[in-house]
């Protein structure tokens, strides 16, 4: 009879035991960090986007619908759901990534555009960007983090209009630089010496 208790009990410590402590919860934060990149330009800002909120960069609307941290106490784990839209040529809206971002391997779950890409470096329960109004369609243009403007500012997130060949984006005009080569000055010649008339002075 004895025996027939026990096992019960055995078992109960025994999968205490293989289940291990509770691992810690996550923490839902109110704004995610985003870096987006201009593959055209070479230009990275990183910008705030409050979950459930739309921001634009470039021709792409990012909205974060969860993000998620850990404690303190905890490995550094961060993980997002985020939805991407593309605007396409025709100004429609097309869904092009919809999943989780993991701000330690931005690699795994990448978006696939041909000139902006866009990933998850962080969360966080506040920002420097007032959120956005209750009820609001507005989507806002992405405004850079960096210290005084680092490589990016407002007008970062403007879509650049691209010609494409073959499906494949040509890089924009850049703007015309001065040669830094010196021009050839035209030879000067040498003052005529008053009073020779073109005699040969001994």
């Amino acid at each position: 009879m004895t025996i027939k208790i026990l096992l019960p009990l055995a078992a109960l410590g025994l999968t205490t035991v293989l289940a291990g402590p509770a691992a810690a919860e996550k923490i839902a934060n109110k704004v995610a960090v985003f870096t987006g990149l201009d593959k055209i330009t070479g230009r990275t800002i990183d910008f705030d986007v409050y979950v459930d909120e739309t921001v634009r960069f470039g021709t792409l609307r990012v909205t974060p619908k969860v993000c998620y941290s850990r404690p303190a106490t905890e490995a550094a784990e961060t993980d997002g759901f985020v939805d991407v839209e593309e605007i396409t040529l025709d100004n429609e809206i097309k869904r092009i990534f919809s999943g989780w971002m993991f701000a330690a391997s931005p690699g795994l779950n990448a978006v696939e555009h041909p000139v902006y890409d866009v990933w998850l470096i962080g969360c966080r329960m506040d920002s420097d960007v007032a959120a956005p109004v209750a009820g609001s369609t507005e989507v806002r243009v992405a405004v850079s983090n960096q210290a005084n403007d680092g490589a990016g500012s407002v007008d970062d997130g403007a879509p650049v209009v691209l010609t494409f060949v073959g499906g494949i984006p040509l890089p924009p005009d850049k703007p015309a630089v001065p040669s830094m080569m010196m021009e050839e000055a035209p030879a000067e010649e040498a003052p005529a010496q008053e009073g020779t008339d073109g005699q040969i002075l001994d």
